[in-house]
């Protein structure tokens, strides 16, 4: 059953591409609500994939070690390029590479859209989706809501974190620029710049110094970029705020919409399926996935052990299997 469905899944992540954009292979379905002469019209895809990567910069390894089948994931060598492994509760970083190296961060962006949007919203309060989302890059990640919807901000956050929509994150940028001002008629494009600063204030007050934001959602672009360093710090901060923690850890969710439509949304964190057994582990309390061609393929994860909370981070692997091999390295480090 294991090697069933991962093939079926490694399968899927190899048909659907992207170029350039901030992706992660999940699903993503909405149905609209029952209309008055009781038909019912529905829309069932899975959104777009990872990107193709090529990572040019140099790659760390485990082990000097061949791959072969008979080793184990410890004695392999993987492709990344930074991770860190860090103890919240003792303020301790235990494994640190590369982490003040300039990386691409992808949709580990979406933690701070996420971060930013609750110090204006709260959970309860009802967004509408606008225009913004002509914005969206083609070939993203999409949560699939549209025009007119209207959301509670903690299922537009549940949107944005679990199928990592790019559609949500400039929803959730443009109502939170359009509040933070004071400005409802602000246009859609100076409303995502204005957010951009506030992802930039947070950034400078929560220390990340080698970070800055350029977008909502993680796509690719010189002004976007951050360090390992920083991701920690983001990381830290997010597992704060109640209702990222509560999002983040939640594996599959179907939620209705305020005007009615259905969407069932499931996170691309395998650490937290059980269904991949050789990747679960019922300490893993979430966090974030990303991918994008600059980045690589980037993961951030939170676990509780001995009641200690863990951050680890691996950035710009080249291969999926990779970012979550050399994750699993660093969980089972602690967890043994």
């Amino acid at each position: 059953m294991k090697k069933s469905i991962a093939a079926a899944v490694l399968l899927a992540v190899s048909l659907l591409t992207a170029c350039s954009g901030s992706t992660e292979p999940v699903n993503a379905s909405v149905s609209e609500p029952v209309s008055s002469s009781s038909e019912v019209s529905s829309v069932d895809s899975i959104v777009s994939g990872t990107s193709t990567q090529t990572v040019t910069s140099s790659t760390q390894t485990s082990s000097s070690a061949a791959n072969s089948p008979s080793e184990s994931v410890s004695e392999i060598a993987l492709s990344y390029k930074a991770c860190a492994l860090y103890c919240v509760d003792d303020n301790e970083l235990i494994v640190g590479e590369n982490i003040d190296d300039k990386i691409a961060p992808a949709s580990l962006t979406k933690l701070m859209t996420a971060s930013v949007a609750l110090r204006y919203f709260k959970a309860d309060d009802v967004i509408t989706v606008g225009s913004e989302l002509s914005m969206v890059q083609p070939d993203s990640s999409l949560a699939m809501i549209a025009p007119g919807q209207k959301l509670k901000m903690y299922d537009l956050l549940t949107g944005l974190l679990l199928p990592s929509g790019n559609d949500a994150a400039y929803t959730i940028a443009v109502s939170t620029a359009r509040k933070a001002s004071g400005r409802e008629n602000m246009t859609d494009k100076h409303a995502v710049e204005y957010f951009c600063d506030l992802m930039n204030d947070l950034a400078r007050e929560l220390g990340m110094d080698g970070t800055h934001f350029a977008d909502p959602d993680g796509w690719d672009d010189d002004a976007h970029y951050t360090t390992v360093s920083d991701l920690v710090k983001l990381a830290k901060y997010a597992l704060m705020v109640p209702e990222i923690r509560e999002i983040v850890a939640i594996p599959e969710k179907t939620v209705t919409f305020e005007t009615g439509e259905i969407a069932n949304w499931m996170n691309g964190n395998v650490f937290l399926h059980p269904e991949w057994e050789e990747y679960y582990r019922s300490e893993v309390i979430g966090m974030k996935t990303g991918s994008t061609d600059n980045a690589g393929y980037c993961l951030i994860t939170a676990f509780v052990k001995n009641k200690k909370t863990y951050i680890t981070v691996v950035a710009g692997s080249e291969t999926w299997e990779d970012r979550n091999d050399k994750t699993l390295q660093l969980i089972d480090s602690v967890i043994g």
